[in-house]
């Protein structure tokens, strides 16, 4: 096994791979507005860090969020044309989970990272690798914690609503790769390799714009 796992959905722009028994190579930037020029960049770096070429990957990982819609899309984008290239499988987990796993907390916690426009994506774990419902959208006040640990930047961009902020900040690619090895491992299911927008983009078709068609 050697999967390449990749995240786009945070300012991270994060790729590694994965063995089946540990991380092999990984490299994150984090520049929440270069991800298309930087994600293929830390591909070839993983790639030329661990001594393989591309054709050696059997699996591909991606993050499907939550997160904003420019960057995420070059991710899940990126890693559908690898397995599309290659012929091998692509499997999306939800990026929320790889923060979880990544935190190594083994009571209950809230991860958040940010949504712009002054609110957080964030989901409530019962432990690094169990979640609790679905990941959501919505203001930082309005998400209550009950005084519980909060992974990711949302936590330390909200001092105010969540003041047990912990790390990580941001997503980790190599924690992508781990925690898709355990599921692949334990027969279990991923989820489609679609975005996790949670709202509609930013971006948006004006209101009563004029149309000029020649005649």
């Amino acid at each position: 096994m050697l999967l390449l796992a990749v995240d786009t959905a945070t300012p991270a722009v994060t790729a590694a791979l994965h063995d089946g028994t540990s991380v092999v190579a990984e490299s994150s930037q984090v520049d929440a507005r270069r991800h298309g020029e930087l994600l293929l960049p830390a591909v070839d770096r993983v790639l030329d860090e661990a001594g393989v070429k591309l054709d050696a990957v059997t699996g591909i990982v991606v993050g499907v969020g939550p997160g904003p819609y420019t960057g995420l899309r070059v991710g899940l984008v990126t890693a559908a044309t690898f397995g599309s290239v290659l012929g091998v499988p692509v499997h999306g987990l939800c990026t929320l989970d790889a923060l979880a796993y990544a935190s190594g907390i083994e009571g209950p916690f809230f991860v958040a990272t940010d949504a712009r426009r002054k609110e957080v994506y964030w989901a409530r774990y019962e432990d690094s690798r169990t979640r609790v419902g679905e990941a959501a959208v919505d203001r930082p006040a309005d998400v209550e914690t009950g005084g519980l640990p909060v992974v990711g930047a949302g936590g330390v961009l909200y001092p105010e609503a969540f003041p047990d902020a912990r790390g990580p900040e941001h997503v980790s690619a190599g924690a992508l790769a781990a925690l898709a090895a355990e599921r692949l491992a334990a027969g279990a299911d991923f989820l489609p390799v679609t975005p996790l927008y949670l709202r509609r983009p930013d971006a948006q078709v004006p209101k009563n714009y004029k149309v000029v068609t020649p005649k």
